[in-house]
């Protein structure tokens, strides 16, 4: 199979991807709010020292750090208007909590510091996850703990591929390539649990998380429609470029699936997601 070229991740966050996150920040907020319960969940009552690895615009920092008010937290995130707001977000909650922009596979942050790393939805899009892994490791304390949460693979996750389903009734897209960066690089979990083995991580376990997930926070079949497309930034401008009635075309076949789906008002749609815990090896 022809390998995708790694996407640039820095631009693409700092530039149509972190836009939109930031544009939708409330609605995708209550769409992962799931995540970000799981993520909490896992929360040792003893952290003193949290990291949020790809935190976005705040909302599991947030949510964690309300949990555990004692703890400092740290935001780490390659997106500097998503941290712009996460940090915003944080200062009128009167958290303690600091933002750094930066990239984790080559962020020379204090070993030994945290000892509880997290990541709702972040770690699929590392070029070199050997890399960043293995300073994840380094940051955490010896028996400090890590929580990821992560897609499960894609046919499972159904708000996916209608809405692929949809734009490739317009436009020809390319197979998802689950070997490069993305959402679904770790649906398969299994070699994702190898590599943190290998860079030092002991009892590491995955759990699934299965439920619907509300698209677009309770929106209508017709605004979630509206929402998802232009929430995938790659869709958005694939259509775009397409031109003509394309976006519209892709519109109305997204609200057709999506109506399926839809009870009171809302559509809630099949997702799975895998829960990986694990620690730091101890001398």
């Amino acid at each position: 199979m022809t390998r995708t070229p790694p996407v640039d991740q820095s631009a693409l966050w700092n530039g149509p991807g972190g836009q939109v996150w930031v544009a939708q920040q409330a609605i995708l907020d209550g769409l992962f709010q799931p995540m970000a319960d799981l993520l909490v969940a896992e929360l040792p009552e003893t952290v003193t020292q949290l990291l949020d690895v790809g935190c976005g615009t705040g909302a599991s920092l947030l949510a964690s750090a309300a949990a555990r008010p004692a703890t400092h937290s740290t935001g780490l995130d390659i997106s500097a208007p998503m941290l712009a707001l996460a940090r915003q977000r944080a200062e009128a909650a009167g958290l303690d909590a600091d933002f750094i922009v930066a990239d984790a596979q080559r962020h020379p942050l204090p070993s030994a510091h945290f000892d509880w790393i997290q990541s709702r939805l972040g770690v699929m899009f590392f070029n070199d996850p050997p890399a960043a892994f293995a300073n994840l490791r380094r940051w955490l304390v010896p028996g400090g703990h890590f929580a990821f949460a992560v897609w499960g693979p894609v046919a499972d996750n159904v708000w996916m591929t209608a809405t692929r389903a949809a734009v490739a009734e317009v436009i020809n897209l390319a197979p998802i390539d689950l070997l490069a960066p993305g959402p679904f690089r770790y649906g398969d979990v299994v070699p994702l649990l190898a590599l943190l083995g290998r860079v030092g991580f002991v009892d590491v376990t995955a759990t699934d998380w299965r439920q619907t997930l509300p698209i677009g926070d309770r929106l209508s079949a017709s605004d979630a429609a509206q929402f998802a497309l232009a929430s995938f930034s790659s869709f958005a401008e694939l259509l775009s470029k397409a031109g003509g009635d394309a976006p519209n075309r892709a519109r109305r076949a997204l609200v057709a699936r999506f109506t399926a789906y839809e009870h009171e008002g809302a559509v809630l749609m099949p997702a799975r997601v895998h829960i990986i815990t694990g620690r730091a090896a101890e001398p």
